[in-house]
């Protein structure tokens, strides 16, 4: 089951739009807080990136690959390339901004 999982994240990673991540996990306080921003992010860049979350505790393998220690742990990819990696809170512009700057 743990393959086909990965096979799918490096589907979608591989794509030609940029792909934000949200390593997340349900304790972290900020990552809750996240949610509602990452809403309007995704509203606001429409159809020119992607937004997925991913849950560290569900997908503890993949987490330890990828070295996050922390959550929220934000990772921006396009054609399977980190574009750019940043851990804690982010606002909403700053987030739009990167994602447009790659589109």
């Amino acid at each position: 089951m743990g393959k086909k999982k990965k096979t799918s994240f490096q589907k979608i990673i591989n794509s030609n739009q940029p792909v934000l991540v949200d390593f997340t996990a349900t304790w972290c306080g900020p990552c809750k807080a996240m949610a509602p921003v990452l809403k309007e992010v995704s509203a606001e860049v429409g159809d020119i990136a992607r937004i997925i979350k991913i849950d560290v505790d569900k997908n503890s393998a993949m987490a330890q690959k990828l070295g996050i220690r922390g959550v929220p742990t934000f990772i921006l990819y396009k054609q399977g390339k980190v574009l750019w990696r940043e851990s804690g809170m982010q606002s909403k512009q700053q987030l739009v901004n990167l994602i447009e700057k790659h589109a």
